[in-house]
């Protein structure tokens, strides 16, 4: 008996070292391609009674753990108040969500658009479909079969990758016209965003189109019952009374919204993302059975991307404003309200802190008026002096080195030398990122004086921050996965996601 049940503990410890030994190699394979085991059912609390009326889905594309810590930091160092908090940051409830993609741990907004949809993930560039091509369905698509109106809103095109994986099916993120078309046929009652280019004929005048035929998309949204605004000054007209119409479409600007930097120091008559969302909200108020409404801060990815510390804080700073926003709504119907507050992945890998220093110098950004991508970006076409001038002017670049500057000739020297041919990259994506060498040293010269630093110009596999406040919002307390999210606030909506 004795030797038995030592032979019975040694079994027992062999099985436990193989199934250690199995998890550490699955745990080290070099793709994402892992049969993720749903656990929603235990991680809803029984406590949930109420079903939410109002949900609100806000994704911060590109919003990892530091973007909200710098932006937190500089809101501090802005206001004078050392305890002052990011809105988002004081929500009741937080977890963490893991956002790999199912054939890559470095998931892109495609994929991981598409898992906060629909639950599922799929493989990076896809949009609402499974690996295998199937269509998925989505939260809005649920959220309609229960009677709720539905409205989706970002400061990137509305056809980009988050956006379209709540409204679209489509094998490839590219697909942007393809997926306008689907939004017309969507039923989804309230679009504000970028992206017109991709709605007009190509005998347009409003923009210069993106599509290659002669759809007009626009006229067939208004045939279909909707009120549609092609300009901030539309938008803001008393006699078109967007916030009186019972469908909208408000499409401001040919491509993506512009940067909050930009918009607050430049002469853009532009709108801003709580705007959108403060209309987005009186119009589908008035629907009876309630609203799903996602929220996307879009250019704090595309900040990121750009290593742009000042684009990423007055993004997210914009983002934050808009989750107050939707609180104030939460405060008038707290028992049937939920928020849920996240992002999509962390862009550009951002460190606070470089080298062996124990510090940060945010205050070397008070200076900052212009983003990097779009008004830096432009600011170079070849005048030397013009650019230097701008920087110094818009960036507090006024006191550089003689090695910072000898970079920025460098760079302009590599520049000059490329001529490019249109509709080609004139540079390698990964010593450049998406943009060229002036803009992106440039980028790089400001960061390293904030000692700040970035290790990508892609995103990163970082697991990233959620909160939630409201009907719920106690279920996301957990570290999840991303498809998890949609399935909980499935659960507590009484959705049917189809799992």
């Amino acid at each position: 008996m004795q030797r038995h049940s030592k032979f019975s503990k040694l079994m027992i410890f062999v099985l436990i070292a193989v199934l250690s030994l199995t998890a550490f190699v699955g745990c080290s394979q070099p793709t994402a391609q892992v049969h993720h085991r749903v656990m929603v059912d235990s991680a809803i609390e029984e406590s949930v009674t109420k079903t939410p009326k109002y949900i609100f889905f806000m994704i911060g594309d590109g919003l990892g753990a530091p973007q909200r810590e710098i932006t937190e930091f500089y809101l501090r160092q802005m206001t004078g108040n050392p305890s002052a908090n990011l809105f988002m940051n004081t929500l009741d409830y937080a977890g963490m969500t893991r956002t790999y993609s199912y054939d890559t741990l470095v998931t892109d907004s495609a994929a991981s658009g598409t898992a906060l949809a629909t639950g599922h993930k799929t493989n990076n560039d896809m949009i609402g479909q499974a690996p295998d091509g199937s269509n998925l369905k989505n939260l809005v698509e649920a959220a309609q079969e229960k009677g709720l109106a539905t409205g989706l809103i970002s400061t990137t095109r509305i056809t980009h990758a988050t956006p379209a994986s709540f409204g679209a099916h489509v094998d490839h993120r590219d697909k942007e016209n393809e997926i306008a078309e689907q939004y017309v046929e969507s039923n989804i009652d309230f679009f504000a965003g970028g992206g017109l280019r991709h709605f007009v004929p190509q005998n347009s005048t409003l923009v210069s189109s993106k599509r290659e035929d002669n759809r007009d998309l626009l006229k067939e949204f208004e045939a279909r019952g909707y009120s549609v605004f092609t300009s901030a000054e539309e938008m803001r007209d008393p006699a078109r009374a967007i916030r009186e119409q019972d469908k909208v479409v408000a499409l401001p600007t040919s491509s993506h919204v512009p940067y909050e930097i930009d918009r607050l120091n430049s002469k853009q008559d532009a709108v801003s993302l709580v705007e959108m969302v403060d209309i987005g909200i009186e119009v589908l108020s008035k629907k009876p059975n309630g609203f799903f409404m996602m929220i996307e801060g879009g250019r704090i990815d595309h900040a990121a991307h750009a290593h742009d510390p000042a684009g990423v804080i007055y993004d997210t700073l914009a983002f934050d404003e808009s989750v107050k926003r939707v609180y104030d709504f939460y405060l008038e119907h707290p028992d049937e309200t939920l928020i849920v507050v996240g992002g999509d992945h962390e862009t550009g890998g951002l460190g606070l802190g470089i080298k062996r220093n124990y510090f940060l110098n945010l205050e070397v950004l008070d200076d900052a008026k212009a983003s990097i991508e779009d008004a830096t970006k432009a600011a170079y076409v070849g005048d030397r002096e013009a650019y230097f001038e701008f920087i110094a002017e818009n960036l507090g670049l006024d006191d550089l080195t003689r090695e910072e500057k000898e970079a920025i000739i460098k760079a302009m020297d590599l520049e000059d030398s490329i001529p490019g041919k249109k509709g080609e990259k004139k540079y390698d994506i990964h010593m450049w990122g998406y943009n060229g060498p002036v803009e992106m040293t440039t980028a790089n010269i400001l960061s390293e004086r904030a000692a700040i630093s970035w290790t990508t110009y892609a995103h990163s596999g970082s697991a990233i921050p959620l909160t939630a406040h409201g009907v719920g919002a106690e279920n996301f307390t957990k570290f999840l996965e991303n498809v998890d999210v949609p399935k909980i606030i499935a659960e507590i909506a009484g959705f049917d996601l189809g799992h």
